[in-house]
């Protein structure tokens, strides 16, 4: 593990180091020492974190409680994880290939380890300076059936199947479209059906824009 490259993308020097390797370890790994009551630490000081912040710019209950809805959501989440590359610092078994849910969690492991070897403006700081709102997404599941009722075509159907195992479930939808299957898989029925959408719309409308 190069800890000097990984600090420097969280703009953070660990005194101790053995607590970032700590938060990058999976229970796959090491069933006993690993990140997962990191993870339900760094979950309630990213809550506090965003809460106080909003809280002191005089927002309402609902407010704050959306800001946090934007900001801590897994989605949310895993989007500054990977930014910062964490997904590919995981420690964790070869097997452990489907374990979304990682990805955001490596972060709160993340953010938890700071607050333990700097204290808590060393996790505000990084907190504040790393975690970013989930912007409203284009709804292309909608988006895909607008396009194919203007056209007088058939709306699309999603197959739905489960894959993985019962301990990492992956959830997996697909949908036909002009002779193409476009197939996603999440942690998820929901997000696996948007991101077919996504394909399949992209798909439609490249082919459209190319005529």
């Amino acid at each position: 593990m190069n800890y000097g490259a990984i600090e420097g993308r969280l703009g953070y020097k660990f005194r101790n180091r053995d607590y970032l390797r700590l938060a990058l370890t999976l229970s796959s790994f090491d069933g006993e020492r690993n990140n997962e009551s990191l993870e339900c630490l760094g979950d309630a000081l990213l809550t506090f974190i965003v809460a106080e912040k909003y809280y002191l710019a005089g927002l309402s209950e609902g407010e704050i409680t959306q800001k946090k809805q934007e900001y801590l959501s897994d989605n949310a989440l895993t989007l500054v994880s990977e930014k910062l590359r964490l997904d590919r610092e995981l420690i964790k078994d070869k097997g452990d290939t489907h374990n979304l849910k990682a990805i955001p969690s490596a972060y709160e492991a993340v953010t938890a380890a700071i607050y333990l070897d700097g204290g808590m403006e060393a996790a505000k700081k990084f907190a504040l300076s790393t975690l970013s709102p989930l912007k409203a997404s284009f709804n292309y599941i909608s988006a895909l059936q607008e396009i194919l009722q203007a056209r007088g075509e058939k709306l699309p159907e999603y197959v739905k199947e489960q894959t993985g195992t019962a301990r990492q479930p992956v959830m997996r939808v697909s949908v036909r479209l002009g002779g193409h299957t476009f197939t996603a898989e999440a942690g998820n029925f929901a997000k696996a059906k948007k991101l077919a959408a996504k394909q399949a719309y992209e798909f439609i409308t490249t082919a459209t824009d190319g005529k």
